[in-house]
């Protein structure tokens, strides 16, 4: 028989860096699941990623208090700030240019991001990427 399905929830963890504190143990404490399994299984999932990298995860959560978990990519902005090594984006995107990034770092990030992104190929997938970029005020070379 299935498991009965009790809800979902998503939370956007540093890879690597799960635990019990909040807002990763209160979170998941009032909806019944295992703080403790849940960090340990989050943690090895994420430690071939870069450390700190911000992962957005769907939490399905079962009646039994088991769950199952799917760790997305990083964010666009993520991969742009950090290949731009800018703090943060423009106040004003659209008439301020904070900084600029090339065309095969866009390509990188739009291939790192591909199972995350709704692209059919590679093109599309820059494209998504440059329409982020934009909004943050960077430019691409």
């Amino acid at each position: 028989m299935a498991k009965k399905l009790a809800g979902k929830m998503k939370l956007q963890i540093p890879a690597g860096q799960a635990n019990p504190s909040p807002p990763v143990g209160p979170a998941l404490g009032q909806r019944g699941i295992n703080i403790m399994e849940f960090c340990k299984a989050f943690n090895a999932k994420t430690q071939e990623m870069e450390a700190g990298a911000p992962c957005p995860t769907e939490i399905t959560y079962y009646q039994d208090k088991s769950f199952t978990m799917d760790i997305k990519t990083p964010p666009a902005s993520y991969y742009l700030k950090k290949a731009a090594k800018l703090k943060s984006g423009a106040s004003t995107p659209g008439r301020e240019t904070v900084g600029t990034v090339t065309a095969a770092q866009v390509k990188e990030i739009a291939e790192a991001k591909m199972k995350d992104l709704s692209a059919n190929d590679i093109e599309a997938a820059m494209q998504i990427i440059l329409g982020s970029a934009r909004s943050m005020g960077i430019e691409v070379k």
